[in-house]
């Protein structure tokens, strides 16, 4: 059994891949370009930053998704999505539906937000899934050029 670990599931690792079937749905509605925080075994666009390039540091363009860490770090990744639509791109967020934190107010708010219903099941890096243990939403920043 899992346990919580900085607010996402885990047994030795914070690394989760986004659910396939969810994310072909987005793909089809989108139409991605970029994967701006993902590694080796968990991209879901051939154009992908991973922690060696630092999505953080690069710049963001096109249509972009973004599955960040659910750790402190996720207010700097929300931040950089939020900019980045401010300088042209789209940017589509799976995030948890924490609606009482600062960056959710920050910055998801100012998004469009779709709540999931029930659920995700995530999948490490060994292919086992584990439901999260917290609601979920994507955030959609829409590039504004």
């Amino acid at each position: 059994m899992s346990k919580i670990n900085s607010g996402m599931m885990t047994s030795l690792t914070d690394e989760w891949a986004t659910p396939q079937a969810m994310f072909d749905e987005l793909d089809k509605e989108f139409g991605f370009t970029l994967d701006v925080c993902a590694d080796t075994w968990n991209y879901k666009v051939a154009n992908y930053f991973d922690k060696e390039a630092d999505g953080l540091s690069q710049q963001w363009t096109g249509t972009c998704w973004m599955n960040p860490p659910y750790g402190r770090e996720i207010k700097a990744w929300m931040a950089k999505a939020f900019q980045s639509a401010e300088a042209g791109a789209t940017v589509v967020c799976l995030v948890p539906a924490r609606t009482d934190t600062a960056w959710w107010h920050d910055y998801a708010a100012k998004g469009e937000v779709r709540f999931i219903r029930g659920r995700l099941k995530f999948v490490n890096r060994q292919g086992k899934g584990d439901s999260a243990p917290f609601p979920s939403a994507v955030v959609i920043f829409k590039g504004s050029k």
